[in-house]
Order: structure tokens, then sequence, then C-alpha cells
């Protein structure tokens, strides 16, 4: 959780650098998205780092990378004799080496699952569903990688999540250039706009539990 809450500070940041300079309309709008930041930046982490009330069970979990137009996440599938269940899981450097299919236990916490492999939990960026994700989904080895070690440490820098996070931010010019046919305000609000945007993007990606690897 701390690379989603870093993004969070510093899109909490951009919006109160731009504040300083901003209008009553720009103001009130960058409040908005601030407390939005805010909350659900919070609410993800209690919801993720809570503690299951029952007991855990060991099942048999795949790890599955999942990649959709600009997204990629990271799932737990559990598979039961109901049907399997899939858990959004943030990225965590252990996910990489993590052979499938593996034994793990799960925990219920409230509306989302926690999943603990060899004493490692496994936080949940979602609730938990019946129904396969939409997009290419892609299995881990069955056995662990000799290189991934290293490759985890590449994955987890901050650098390189940035990066690819930043792909999301793709269309914040476009979110700049509506502000201002809107609410006006010329270059310096359409400049605002866009920054405030895409640090929004990033963000957005990142609570959403991104996988760089």
């Amino acid at each position: 959780m701390r690379y989603p809450v870093a993004v969070g500070v510093c899109a909490l940041a951009v919006c109160g650098a731009f504040a300083v300079v901003a209008d009553a309309d720009q103001l009130s709008a960058l409040v908005v998205v601030a407390a939005t930041v805010f909350g659900v930046t919070g609410y993800a982490w209690f919801a993720a780092t809570r503690s299951g009330s029952e007991p855990g069970r060991t099942a048999t979990v795949h790890r599955v990378r999942q990649q959709y137009r600009l997204t990629s996440r990271s799932w737990i599938e559990v598979r039961e004799e109901s049907g399997s269940v899939w858990i959004p899981v943030f990225f965590d450097p252990a996910l990489i080496t993590l052979p499938t299919p593996t034994a793990a236990t799960v925990h219920e916490a409230g509306r989302r699952s926690v999943v603990v492999w060899e004493g490692r939990r496994l936080l949940p960026s979602g609730r938990a569903r019946r129904s396969e994700p939409a997009g290419r989904l892609i299995d881990n080895p069955s056995r662990p990688d000799p290189d991934g070690p290293v490759r985890a440490h590449m994955a987890a820098r901050p650098g390189r999540r940035l990066l690819l996070d930043a792909q999301s931010a793709v269309a914040a010019p476009f979110a700049g250039a509506l502000w201002v046919y809107v609410a006006g305000g010329g270059v310096p609000a359409f400049a605002g706009a866009t920054c405030v945007a895409a640090a929004v993007a990033v963000w957005l990606a990142a609570i959403r539990g991104s996988d760089p690897s």
C-alpha cells in the first residue's frame, strides 16, 4: 500500500499547489477532487489492511496477471468446488515468484478477501468476484523463475511504476481543454486542469492495483 498512498499524497500536493492561485470556481473543483482522492485512498487503505474476523481456510490459488487496454493488474484465482473466485491484489514483489498453483490461506475481511502465502499478506485492491476478469490473462509458471528475485526488484522500483501508470494520463489534456471550454480561464487554467487530471489519472491507476511486472 505504500506506493498507492504515496501517489495519493502527490496528487493532493498537486491540488494544493494550484489551489493557491485558483479562483473561486477552480478552488471548489480542486476541493472536490482532493476530497475524493483523500477519501478513496483512506478507504482503500483501511479495507486492504483490516484483519479478517473469521479463521482462514487453506485453498489452491493461482496468480494471474491481467492485461486489458492500458490496465495491468494482479489477481489471485482461488479455485473451489463451486467455481473460481478472483481476488484483485495490490502489487507485491512476492507475486512474481509465487508458483502456480500453490497452497495459501484465504481470510474473509468484510467484503474483501485477504490471501496469505508463506506468511506474507497479499492485500486486496478491490472486491472478490466470481466472473473472470476481461482481457488477456497470464498465469505464473508452475516452477519459480530463477530470475524472479531480480525481476521483482526491477518491477518494484517507483520510477518504473510511475512510468507505467503515467500511460493513464494521456487523456489529461482533453480534460484540461474541457475545463477551459466550460469554465474559461485561458492557458493558465488549461495547464492547471491538465496537471491535476494527470496526477489523478496516475493515482487512479495506482489505487486500483496496477501491476508493473
